[in-house]
């Protein structure tokens, strides 16, 4: 708990035009996985445009592990199928965060982050203040597959106690 900066919470809203692994549709479900961490999401059945809308929370204790997240494929009696993968970038989220920004107007875009071969962005992603709290959006492109992106949405928790991110 000591070590503790915060919480990540991931707001895993919906996939777009994910990968058929199965004869007419898939079952997709999303893993993220950052350290020795694993969360799931539940599985939609016989859908490629999946609305999830489902919060994994993720303990941070360093800014620095990567965050992967692995849309599979649900099979009743083989080996799950991976539908492609995507590391999500979290660095220009942070940055905006270590500001200590206060009391702007709801809506307001602080930050936009562009596609670029570095991040698996699909679109441009924005870093915006809204009720109180800096919230980025993001349309991940999936690798290591045919077609398919899935739409993420971060959210910073400081709990009492921590560290927080003006140590780091």
């Amino acid at each position: 708990m000591e070590n503790l900066l915060g919480l990540l919470r991931l707001r895993i809203k919906r996939g777009i035009n994910l990968a058929v692994r199965d004869t007419r549709s898939s079952d997709p479900y999303v893993v993220v996985t950052m350290g020795d961490q694993k969360l799931k999401t539940r599985v939609i059945k016989d859908n490629c445009n999946p609305e999830w809308n489902e919060e994994l929370t993720l303990s941070m204790n360093n800014l620095h592990t990567p965050i992967h997240l692995t849309v599979y494929d649900k099979d009743t009696f083989t080996v799950d199928d991976k539908m492609g993968e995507a590391d999500i970038d979290i660095e220009p989220y942070i940055e905006i965060l270590k500001m200590g920004l206060t009391n702007l107007p709801n809506g307001c875009a602080v930050k936009r982050v562009l596609p670029n071969r570095s991040n698996c962005l699909a679109d441009e992603s924005s870093c915006v203040w809204n009720n109180g709290k800096i919230i980025q959006e993001m349309t991940l492109r999936l690798r290591n597959v045919e077609c398919g992106e899935v739409v993420v949405q971060l959210e910073w928790i400081d709990i009492p106690g921590c560290k927080g991110l003006s140590s780091v």
